[in-house]
């Protein structure tokens, strides 16, 4: 048996609210809220006693989604350093195309985002940048430009 498909990507945040706003600011859209507890969710995540919300942000295409998730219970914690490197082991980043990638940070920025580095050139096939979202989490844009 082979996997079907990539549901989601994850992302643990510290405000729901302000990771719905950002991400719908890139130009996800809202899918749906909800709290998740209770037994099942203890087994499934091997934690005790989990009391969360969680946003599902769809892209546009339909094709990807990312759960946004908030821990009330138990409390969540911070990587050490809080702000890791994108070449700390791990999740590294998460990559979206974007059609104007000026305009899009310009907008993410008045959400907190902020370049790791500078928007590069990728020969002429792509304009590219990092940068840092909520929670800490990096995100990647390419234009394709040629």
């Amino acid at each position: 048996m082979a996997v079907e498909r990539m549901d989601n990507v994850g992302i643990v945040v510290d405000d729901l609210d302000a990771a719905v706003a950002f991400f719908a600011e890139l130009g996800m859209e809202l899918e749906g809220t909800a709290r998740i507890e209770g037994p099942w969710a203890d087994r499934t995540v091997g934690l005790d006693g989990i009391l969360s919300d969680i946003a599902m942000m769809r892209t546009p295409d339909g094709r990807g989604r990312l759960e946004l998730a908030e821990y009330h219970s138990p409390a969540a914690t911070r990587p050490e350093p809080a702000a890791p490197p994108p070449n700390t082991l791990g999740l590294h980043r998460v990559m979206f195309a974007v059609d104007d990638i000026d305009d899009t940070l310009a907008r993410l920025r008045t959400h907190g985002a902020e370049l790791l580095g500078e928007v590069a050139r990728y020969e002429n096939a792509y304009r590219l940048c990092y940068l840092r979202g909520p929670a800490g989490i990096v995100l990647a844009l390419a234009e394709q430009i040629g």
